[in-house]
């Protein structure tokens, strides 16, 4: 069972791809009974467009492992990009990407103005802003770096 949830956790994001399953914390349980493994997900948001290829990447881990799969998907609790293991945190960042703060409490009205704090990965700068709202996924937004003038994308807080 160890083995089939250590290979299941090292599978890699593939939309970021310097995470895996579990440094991303979208991988909540891994259940081996007989010849089947039962693993369940929450996605980073329930309209997440990798799910199809993270399941499709889970199944032929498992499968080449000798096991059937069965793949789950959890949406209650939501995932929260507090999930983001310390190690996930740090290969974001090493990959230039910034990694999300702390989510916190999420606020049912509009806000007046968008928190766009990022820290900068290259330099640790917070003298940042954002260029656009909508990064090359989903999942992440761009900024420029105003001490180092370098781009950066940044994971979005949920």
């Amino acid at each position: 069972m160890s083995d089939v949830r250590a290979a299941v956790a090292a599978v890699p994001d593939p939309e970021m791809p310097m995470l895996t399953l579990a440094d991303l914390g979208v991988l909540r349980s891994v259940e081996v009974s007989g010849s089947t493994a039962v693993v369940t997900l929450t996605p980073t948001y329930s309209g997440c467009p990798a799910m199809a290829e993270i399941k499709a990447d889970v199944r032929a881990t498992v499968e080449a492992l000798g096991l059937r799969a069965e793949i789950r998907t959890r949406l209650s609790p939501p995932w929260s990009s507090d999930w983001i293991t310390p190690a996930g945190r740090a290969a974001l960042a090493e990959a230039g990407v910034a990694p999300p703060g702390p989510a916190g409490t999420v606020s049912l009205g509009l806000p007046a103005v968008l928190p766009v704090h990022a820290t900068c990965p290259r330099c640790g700068s917070i003298d940042t802003r954002l260029t656009s709202a909508f990064g090359p996924t989903a999942c992440t937004t761009l900024h420029t770096c105003s001490a180092c003038g370098e781009p950066f994308e940044k994971v979005r807080e949920q």
